[in-house]
């Protein structure tokens, strides 16, 4: 569950380089084949708000309902390369962890 968090972090980051409201951002995760519920997809954009992580401002849009937009903050940025770089070491690191288990158990068998 914490690794799904995390990576749902990043990935709300990463998709939020332009400004999006909270189902356009929903929908273009889906289409990326990240599928996330606005049940948990709301609290998060609200916490990455709270860290300073994302901004946000509400609108009114062609006389629709007002929508609240999403965008990555400055600190954001930084903190999402430092989020990609991490990321890619731990993967890195379990690939190699997991062929080299892959290796054991096939010179076993």
């Amino acid at each position: 569950l914490e690794l799904r968090r995390g990576v749902l972090a990043i990935a709300v980051l990463s998709q939020l380089e332009y400004e999006q409201y909270g189902y356009s951002l929903l929908k273009r995760l889906s289409d990326q084949g990240l599928t996330i519920d606005q049940g948990t997809l709301y609290p998060l954009m609200r916490r990455l708000e709270s860290q300073g992580l994302l901004q946000s401002d509400w609108r009114i849009m062609d006389d629709a309902r007002p929508r609240r937009y999403y965008v990555i903050s400055p600190q954001g940025k930084l903190a999402l390369a430092e989020l990609k770089k991490e990321w890619s070491n731990t993967v890195a690191t379990l690939n190699q962890m997991l062929s080299k288990a892959r290796s054991k158990n096939e010179s076993a068998g």
